[in-house]
């Protein structure tokens, strides 16, 4: 399924890769209100992450466009950064149009009603799911050089604050995996999960788990963008075992 600013390949599995904030394109009638370079939007966007889940023998979903543009992973009322607090202290837009604003709201229902379409799919056709959420995160907001504190900054940030009970021994067997795996991965310490696992769990939480990884960018310069490929790769390695892992272990929650 193939849309303007998002794609989803759908292959009949009951794990679901999504990347939605990997995405860095603007829509060519939005940019004279663009008031962000590519540079800025880029330190923000969670690039890499399509490349990270590719190669993962589940369905997927990627999206093309930047979160500056529509935020997949914000309530509809903040899914547009309006004011800088929204955004990290950056304006982003000139005054956007009111028809451009609606326009943007119903590419956000788009979005939704199509995980919906998806979700009720895969509930049809395996009596649950498993999300793979996956985003990147920065740790450098100073400068280039200095790294925020490790403890309140984990390798791996794992969102499953707002699964249901049933779920949560998945939840911590999944993080204990990672850590099998000599990553420093912990479970809500930076980030709980965003709007879009809400979301999924308020409407279909009794039939799957939204787990939220947050990658620390370590493996990138999030000044530059510059990737290190070894790390990257075995980032992509990590959430293919992950995917063999889960679909073990989903079998004692069934």
């Amino acid at each position: 399924m193939n849309h303007s600013f998002f794609e989803i390949e759908n292959i009949s599995t009951p794990i679901i890769a999504t990347a939605i904030h990997d995405g860095h394109l603007i829509k060519e009638e939005l940019i004279p209100f663009m008031l962000l370079s590519e540079q800025e939007r880029a330190r923000e966007e969670d690039p890499y992450t399509v490349f990270m889940i590719a190669g993962l023998p589940v369905t997927k979903v990627n999206v093309s466009s930047s979160r500056f543009q529509l935020d997949l992973n914000r309530v509809i009322e903040r899914a547009i950064y309006e004011k800088p607090e929204d955004a990290w202290g950056l304006n982003v837009w000139k005054a956007l149009p009111e028809d451009e604003k609606q326009r943007l709201h119903s590419d956000y229902g788009l979005f939704y009603d199509a995980i919906k379409s998806l979700l009720e799919d895969t509930i049809k056709n395996h009596g649950y799911f498993v999300i793979l959420d996956v985003h990147t995160y920065n740790h450098r907001r100073d400068d280039a050089f200095t790294e925020a504190d490790a403890e309140a900054n984990p390798e791996i940030n794992m969102g499953t604050f707002y699964n249901e009970q049933h779920w949560k021994g998945l939840c911590l067997a999944y993080t204990r995996f990672l850590v099998s795996q000599n990553f420093d991965a912990r479970e809500n310490v930076k980030f709980k999960g965003g709007a879009f696992a809400q979301w999924v769990i308020k409407n279909y939480g009794n039939k799957g788990c939204v787990l939220s990884i947050e990658f620390k960018k370590v493996f990138m310069d999030e000044w530059t963008g510059i990737a290190n490929l070894p790390h990257l790769v075995r980032l992509q390695n990590l959430l293919s075992a992950s995917v063999d892992f889960l679909n073990s272990e989903i079998k004692k929650y069934l």
